[in-house]
């Protein structure tokens, strides 16, 4: 692997120049080629540069597409499998609405979870009438054990984060993914704390959905994340009610269709077997859609594998200095289940937003973020901060 230079990758963020931003796991910074794309967007629809407007509707939804592929990159997945949605949130409501639940059926989760994972399945619980368990975490840690003991003849889905909100534990996703294989248990994902950081590889380890906005890690703050669904599930959910776009492409394409006098709008429809179904299916956030894939676009040439060494390395960094001063670290010790996150506690929780409006005083970006009883100062390490952003706040504490 060829050697990066940092700083240079670093010149992709302005921001960083006037402030020391370390709080990716709430919004993130955009890079500049993010932005520059999309004001190159939006100065075409400024002149509509196609022969008609037509065709510029149709380069318009070519180029929302080309996130799908990038995406699809992202996770090792193949392009039919991703559908575009607007956020993480969105991504988690249509699963829960799509996977083919009855009364009776139990759904199970973890107590560490940040509340939109569970939003959708507690209203289920009113409208079908689903049953929810819930794992407690132990000190902060969710054990697989304590899963698997909690499953049940009726429990039809997990629905986990990869990476957990407030203290940032990664979960072992591999023996997850065998547990809910070996009790034919839909596993669905929220990965938008751990997407852009630490890769996963869903032809490696298994999962149904999963669902990141772009907004955190991936460093794109439009409005657009992805969701995906394996194909193998596709035919088993129940499907949306779509938009045209999920209507198979007519012959001669959609200009061709229009302009053609014996159209009729009420009709046998049929709709393309691909995630893409789950989709708006009409005309989107195209400004999001380009800004993400151009951030994923730097995500790849940077290196996932790489992504990945430089947070371990700065995350370690941050955490030896933590505990040089003393400080209580909240996040677990074992590497195998550490992200981007490091959260620790200085003390009581009013003690922790005392300690974060000091280093928001001096223009240190960090939240502090609970759930559970766990969390405290939450520090995100994204791979445009160096050594010298934690010396910052290491000097601040």
């Amino acid at each position: 692997m060829s050697t990066l230079n940092w700083d240079e990758v670093r010149q992709q963020f302005p921001a960083l120049e006037e402030k020391t931003f370390l709080d990716a796991a709430c919004v993130s910074l955009a890079p500049r080629r993010a932005v520059e794309a999309i004001q190159k967007f939006l100065d075409s629809t400024l002149y509509c540069p196609e022969r008609s407007s037509t065709e510029h509707h149709i380069v318009m939804d070519e180029l929302r597409a080309r996130l799908r592929p990038v995406a699809a990159r992202l996770i090792n997945a193949d392009e039919d499998e991703v559908a575009i949605v607007e956020s993480t949130t969105q991504g988690l409501s249509l699963a829960a609405s799509a996977i083919p639940l009855e009364t009776g059926d139990r759904v199970l989760l973890c107590d560490l979870e940040f509340l939109q994972l569970a939003v959708p399945w507690c209203q289920m619980k009113d409208q079908v009438g689903i049953e929810i368990d819930v794992v407690p975490n132990r000190g902060g840690v969710i054990l697989v054990d304590d899963i698997r003991e909690r499953l049940t003849p009726r429990t039809r889905v997990l629905a986990v984060s990869s990476v957990q909100w407030s203290n940032g534990f990664k979960c072992d996703l591999d023996a997850l993914s065998a547990l809910c294989r070996e009790k034919d248990v839909w596993l669905v994902v929220d990965a938008v704390q751990q997407l852009g950081a630490l890769p996963i590889d869903v032809r490696q380890t298994q999962v149904d959905v999963l669902v990141a906005g772009g907004h955190k890690w991936l460093n794109s703050p439009f409005g657009t994340g992805f969701l995906y669904l394996r194909r193998e599930t596709v035919s088993s959910l129940r499907a949306p009610l779509a938009g045209y776009l999920s209507v198979e492409p007519p012959e001669g394409g959609w200009e061709h269709y229009f302009q053609t006098p014996t159209t009729t709008p009420v009709r046998d429809y049929r709709f393309v077997d691909e995630a893409r179904r789950f989709e708006i299916g009409g005309t989107a956030n195209y400004p999001g859609a380009i800004g993400l894939a151009a951030s994923l676009e730097l995500v790849h040439e940077i290196g996932q594998e790489r992504i990945a060494a430089r947070i371990a390395e700065l995350t370690d960094y941050l955490i030896s200095g933590l505990e040089t001063r003393g400080l209580d670290v909240v996040t677990p010790s074992d590497p195998e289940h550490r992200s981007g996150i490091v959260t620790f506690s200085v003390g009581s929780a009013e003690q922790n937003v005392a300690m974060m409006e000091h280093l928001l005083d001096h223009r240190v970006l960090v939240s502090v973020r609970y759930t559970s009883g766990v969390g405290g100062v939450r520090v995100s390490c994204h791979y445009y901060n160096s050594p010298a952003d934690l010396d910052r706040l290491l000097e601040l504490l």
